[in-house]
């Protein structure tokens, strides 16, 4: 919002309720006056299901030619593979891997790999000298639906062998109520720190959670068949008991990053680690306050800058010493 983006949101095979339950949400925030909605619902057909995301792809297409910064949202690619291999029995193609058609990667990669930078001179081209000195972009967030978390099946392979990383939603951490869902030692980032900012890169912030918390999934799997832990091994769990809590976050409700950064911050340099993990959430709103309260020109050096000087760091960890201090958790 007011980040003079242009979004575009692609349903394909979709229950008709859960495409006008999107759409209102998106009216509830405001959202559609910068949205397009390209729905191609389960009672469509086949043929509609598999052309609506080449048609979205379009629409974003002309927005990053004119130089403007576009998303989109594919959700999702499974059931046009399904929509495309049902086309494809019907034309009596040749079966392959799934009975899919020998083609289903070329599939995906047409339209991902349409998603993509321009030059100034390709907008300027493609405008006739009405916009000049602008890049255009147009960035594609594909969904791919797994059976029974399978991510070794057909089209999963393709499309991660494709796209830049993968986030991987776990069913099994979404009923025990870790949401979102993420599971951290499938999720991975080709990009790595190129798309993150300083602060988010640092050790003490961003830069080992990951890794942490993939440790943390196998080390709890271990403990359940040992009874004797040593003192090392016992700190680590409970680190990463609360940096999972510390992960929840409700749904509709983004965080800036410099609230990610501080939560990251005071966990890994200890903070956290006299604090009940039952009472964390309720702790790292009332730290968020109290330094947004308190320490308004800490919060506001970290939203601007993006990054800790060694004078700031020392100045944030004052912060937090002084909220726990004043014990309002």
């Amino acid at each position: 919002k007011g980040k003079d983006l242009t979004c575009v949101y692609v349903a394909i095979g979709q229950k008709a309720s859960t495409i006008a339950n999107v759409v209102r949400k998106l009216e509830e925030h405001g959202a559609m006056a910068y949205t397009i909605v390209v729905a191609a619902s389960a009672s469509e057909s086949a043929a509609m299901q598999y052309i609506a995301p080449y048609s979205g792809c379009t629409m974003g297409e002309y927005f990053r030619d004119r130089g403007q910064d576009a998303l989109i949202i594919y959700d999702d690619l499974t059931k046009q593979a399904w929509a495309y291999r049902q086309i494809s029995l019907l034309l009596r193609r040749p079966p392959g891997r799934e009975a899919y058609p020998g083609d289903v990667f070329y599939l995906h990669s047409r339209l991902l790999e349409r998603g993509a930078r321009c030059s100034e001179a390709w907008v300027e081209r493609f405008t006739k000298g009405a916009v000049k000195g602008k890049t255009g972009s147009l960035t594609a967030l594909p969904i791919i639906e797994t059976q029974a978390g399978d991510v070794t099946a057909f089209v999963p392979t393709n499309v991660i062998s494709i796209t830049d990383g993968q986030i991987f939603l776990e069913t099994d951490l979404f009923n025990a109520g870790i949401r979102p869902a993420i599971n951290a030692g499938i999720s991975v980032s080709r990009v790595g720190g190129a798309a993150q900012t300083k602060l988010m890169k640092r050790r003490d912030t961003g830069g080992g959670v990951r890794l942490a918390l993939a440790q943390y999934r196998e080390l709890a799997a271990f403990a359940q068949f040992a009874s004797d832990l040593d003192e090392a091994t016992r700190k680590q769990l409970e680190r990463g008991r609360m940096v999972t809590e510390l992960m929840k976050q409700p749904q509709y409700q983004p965080l800036a990053v410099w609230e990610m950064a501080l939560t990251l911050f005071a966990v890994n340099n200890g903070y956290f680690d006299d604090i009940e993990v039952k009472k964390a959430l309720s702790a790292e709103k009332s730290m968020r306050d109290y330094l947004k309260d308190k320490y308004a020109a800490v919060v506001d050096g970290m939203e601007s800058k993006k990054d800790l000087s060694a004078d700031e760091e020392k100045a944030l960890k004052a912060a937090i010493e002084d909220w726990k201090k004043s014990g309002t958790f």
